[in-house]
């Protein structure tokens, strides 16, 4: 099959990571990225998910402070202790 030369833009960490995790594949970045390429063509697509995050990026600090007001909250109206169940579980 002909080959075409083509220019890419990446980041410029990226391609030093990527061609020796591609070397320990006992691939060149060249082959890569024509799977790459292959794999859009045959799946019409990417051919992973890519998504949008419906949620808002917050700190450590803020989801700590969440989880923790959530257990503050939490009202148990049923169940057992941890201790309980995972006696339960094990015996």
């Amino acid at each position: 099959m002909q080959k075409v030369q083509t220019l890419l833009r990446i980041e410029e960490k990226s391609p030093k990571e990527a061609k020796e995790i591609l070397s320990n594949l006992g691939l060149n970045f060249s082959e890569a990225v024509n799977m790459f390429t292959a794999m859009i063509v045959q799946e019409g697509g990417l051919p992973f998910d890519v998504k949008v995050l419906d949620y808002p990026k917050i700190s450590y600090e803020e989801a700590q402070k969440k989880i923790q007001n959530s257990i503050d909250n939490m009202t148990i109206t049923s169940g057992k202790d941890a201790d309980s169940f995972f006696k339960e579980l094990l015996d």
